[in-house]
């Protein structure tokens, strides 16, 4: 056997840096946050281009000045949102239709352009395009269009050369110079539009995985959702995972430095050094806490017995109905034992629908818990027209048909904030962040708790805890 030379496991580790660099954000400028690791991009771009096109069917593009991977999506429910970065809230509707318009006003824009001239251009967009946008005179629409346009700066599409375009947020509306790289405005947008009839042809369209049928939307979708349920493919899809999972694991450890779990239910692949993610769980503040010890709560409540993969004699269970009412019921308990004496934000526990309702949004975007009745991959939901869903050659897979556990279709349309009218369904992935709750009284508080209070206030806009004495809850998953 042949041990790899240093030279080569250094090659290999400024590969694998570049690749999750880039995986994780697609868009990286040579003078943005990321610039340290942008040379690392260039001297690969040659290797990362064909691996990229290889395995996941992306295409990079790698310039001068930047670099921008174009990932294809993953079909209806499967986005990665746009946050505000302030406070975590998602952007609305009316926030992307900004974003979309001033696109198209600065790929054709002068390199410097003023704010309010950028403003009335995208006013006159709008008007072409028969969309209809409120009076951006008003307050609230003035911080959702500057949202948009902090997300232009933070992509590298405008740089504020004088003032910021957080001015048109203003009461009198400021002004400031903004210069435009139109270069990266126009690689911004990934999607096929000029084929699209519509927004929901387009996630379909963007989500075919072309040539690569099966073997591409498979690859996709372990490495960009946090966990991968069976019924979230297809037959063929299931058929070539099930040959080929072992050979495929050891090939994200290589190229991505990361891990797989391979359990009947589905597969996850786990990244040890946890930046791979735009989300986290474990996390800190109040929705990242609650959210666990809910999970946990219900896999003890709910596991179901004898689970397994059908081949070996068990019974598979992808999901299970969580009963009406429990849900408001475990998180009124843990309200009671964890966050009037943690660090919970007073807000969220006074606003306990709220507060399950942020819950749930965490918990469904980790692929743990689902509406119930939600339509399947597995079932032709959101597939592209024309492409092959069922196994080549009859060849036979494993029955994941209701898997998810009792049919409540007709319930989905009514769901309300807190998941008690609607009904929810706990997933099996749930079951790897069951969690061990250490509780450990404090009387005077170390350094690091002070520090981590401090952050946990200011993620969570919270007051400081007012009692030195305060219970600490630490919660740990399973290893």
């Amino acid at each position: 056997m042949v041990l790899p030379s240093t030279h080569d496991v250094a090659l290999a580790a400024e590969r694998r840096t570049a690749a999750r660099l880039l995986l994780a954000h697609p868009l990286v400028t040579s003078n943005g946050p990321h610039s340290d690791t942008f040379p690392l991009i260039r001297r690969h771009a040659d290797w990362l281009a064909q691996r990229f096109q290889q395995v996941f069917g992306y295409r990079l593009l790698v310039e001068a000045s930047y670099a921008r991977l174009f990932k294809a999506g993953l079909g209806p429910g499967s986005g990665h949102r746009l946050e505000r970065p302030s406070t975590g809230t998602p952007f609305t509707p009316r926030t992307y239709a900004y974003l979309t318009l001033a696109l198209s006003v600065l790929v054709t824009a002068p390199e410097q352009i003023l704010l309010s001239q950028l403003v009335a251009d995208l006013r006159a967009a709008a008007v072409d395009a028969g969309i209809e946008i409120s009076d951006t005179g008003r307050q609230a629409e003035r911080r959702t269009l500057a949202a948009a346009l902090r997300q232009l700066v933070d992509w590298g599409v405008l740089a504020e050369t004088e003032g910021h375009v957080s001015a048109v947020a203003e009461e009198r509306g400021g002004e400031a110079l903004l210069s435009v790289d139109r270069d990266i405005a126009r690689a911004v947008v990934a999607g096929p539009l000029a084929q699209s009839r519509d927004g929901a042809d387009l996630v379909r369209r963007a989500a075919d995985p072309g040539f690569g049928g099966p073997r591409t939307y498979v690859r996709r979708r372990l490495v960009e959702t946090p966990v991968v349920h069976l019924d979230d493919l297809t037959g063929a899809e299931r058929e070539w995972l099930r040959t080929r999972q072992r050979r495929e694991s050891q090939a994200f450890s290589e190229l991505l430095g990361l891990e797989a779990e391979i359990r009947a239910e589905g597969i996850a692949l786990v990244d040890p050094d946890g930046d791979l993610t735009d989300l986290h769980l474990p996390g800190t503040g109040t929705v990242a806490q609650a959210a666990l010890l809910l999970a946990g709560r219900l896999v003890d409540r709910l596991r179901p017995e004898d689970a397994g993969h059908p081949a070996a004699g068990g019974r598979l269970v992808i999901g299970v109905p969580v009963p009406d009412g429990l849900l408001p019921e475990l998180l009124d308990e843990l309200v009671e034992e964890y966050g009037r004496r943690g660090n919970w934000r007073r807000g969220l526990l006074e606003d306990r629908e709220g507060l399950l309702a942020a819950v749930l949004d965490l918990l469904v975007r980790m692929r743990l818990m689902a509406p119930a009745g939600r339509p399947v991959r597995a079932g032709g939901h959101g597939l592209p027209e024309g492409y092959e869903d069922a196994a080549p050659d009859g060849r036979s897979v494993t029955d994941v048909s209701g898997a998810r556990g009792q049919d409540r279709t007709d319930r989905t349309d009514r769901t309300d904030r807190t998941g008690g009218a609607g009904g929810w369904v706990l997933l099996a992935g749930a079951a790897r962040f069951a969690t061990t709750v250490a509780v450990t009284s404090r009387t005077e508080p170390s350094a690091a708790d002070n520090a981590e209070a401090s952050e946990a206030s200011g993620e969570d806009d919270a007051e400081p805890s007012r009692a030195d004495n305060a219970d600490h809850v630490t919660q740990e998953p399973p290893r």
